[in-house]
């Protein structure tokens, strides 16, 4: 009888992990699929080089002019045998640090002026005015006051990250919900509280798209700091190709810049949506 009732128990026990065995592969036959996530963007660009190449080969596009991208590859290729490295080392710093410099201070104002109306009607006509000025207008007085260094380069930069910036957060700012406020007041926050625990989280989608195109700004103003008295960078390489009549260093430049936006902006864009995960919005909509 012993033997009999311990074979009917090891039956049912067999049984029940046979169950929960085939309820786990039901689950898993149920569960969605994960898109296959092509990449789209790269067709544009790739049908837009084969153009080229294509219009080169056949004479139709005058090569001394538009080079095909096989010698452009060769002349990236060729650069980086030499420095090319190294002038790109150059400008990551020169745009890291400016951009830093420039979201930073704009963080500063954008919280005064979004949180204050005194500080608003005294600093954002002055701002309204200064965003207005266009980059290559900053770079005589900005060699008259700063010298050829790496200072005015730096600050040409931070320039152009501070106001989309400032702007994106003092309009997040203002669009907080008021009862939010008041319900930090209610609970006895402080004004730093108030301004880290609900105006920064509040207004965090407005400062990534500032902090998106105050690094894509960063990178244009670049090619102007770059411009002063540089003899290092990929802005340097633009200038060189110009003056050497070089159209392949030229568009080689070109496309490295282009390269280094896109990279940063994934970085930052990667950052953005790992910190705004919580929002339910069409963006986050799987396809």
């Amino acid at each position: 009888m012993k033997e009999s009732h311990s074979l009917l128990s090891l039956e049912a026990h067999q049984a029940g992990f046979l169950h929960d065995a085939q309820d786990r592969a039901t689950e898993v036959a149920r569960a969605p699929k994960k898109p296959i996530n092509w990449p789209w963007g790269a067709l544009l660009p790739v049908f837009f080089l084969g153009a080229l190449e294509i219009g080169s080969a056949l004479d139709l596009i005058p090569s001394r002019l538009l080079p095909p991208p096989s010698e452009i590859a060769q002349t990236i290729y060729a650069l980086a045998k030499r420095d090319l490295f190294a002038h790109i080392a150059v400008s990551v710093a020169r745009v890291a640090a400016g951009f830093s410099i420039g979201a930073l201070l704009a963080v500063v104002f954008g919280v005064l002026v979004g949180m204050h109306r005194r500080a608003e009607s005294l600093l954002e006509p002055s701002f309204q005015a200064l965003r207005a000025i266009p980059s290559l207008a900053w770079i005589p007085l900005l060699l008259l006051w700063l010298g050829i260094d790496e200072t005015p380069k730096i600050v040409l930069i931070a320039i152009g990250a501070f106001f989309p910036v400032y702007i994106n957060l003092v309009a997040g700012i203002h669009n907080v919900d008021r009862k939010l406020l008041e319900v930090g007041e209610i609970h006895g926050l402080s004004s730093r509280d108030l301004i880290r625990r609900i105006l920064l989280p509040a207004a965090l989608p407005n400062l990534f798209t500032g902090l998106r195109t105050g690094l894509s700004l960063s990178w244009m103003f670049l090619v102007a700091a770059e411009l002063i008295a540089a003899t290092k960078g990929v802005g340097y390489l633009l200038s060189d190709g110009r003056e050497s009549s070089r159209p392949d260093i030229v568009l080689a430049a070109i496309i490295i810049l282009a390269t280094l936006g896109k990279l940063s902006d994934s970085l930052l864009k990667h950052i953005e949506t790992r910190k705004l995960r919580w929002r339910d919005v069409l963006a986050s909509r799987p396809d």
